[in-house]
């Protein structure tokens, strides 16, 4: 009895395919290259992409550091505030 996907003794059209149709590559590009020529390919590509980064300016560093400043001690000081909070309560319960 076969469901709607399909059953285990009937396999799927696509699985059907000859096994001959299909070609056999070791290794494909990257194994005609040397490791050197391969890392410098890499930093080719890493350099590239680079330099289609679009850098932010002086101004706007300095706004996006600030705000990350300012959240980061707003975030210290309402963790210390529970923290401190907590402890007190643990003291109070546990004597």
């Amino acid at each position: 009895m076969a469901d709607a996907v399909g059953s285990i003794d009937m396999p799927d059209a696509q699985d059907e395919a000859p096994e001959s149709s299909k070609k056999s590559r070791k290794g494909g590009k990257r194994a005609k290259k040397g490791p050197l020529k391969r890392l410098a390919l890499f930093y080719r590509q890493v350099i590239a992409e680079l330099r289609k980064v679009v850098w932010p300016t002086r101004n706007q560093l300095t706004t996006y550091t600030t705000v990350v400043i300012v959240f980061v001690v707003i975030m210290i000081g309402l963790v210390t505030v529970i923290d401190y909070g907590l402890n007190h309560a643990a003291k109070y319960v546990f004597g």
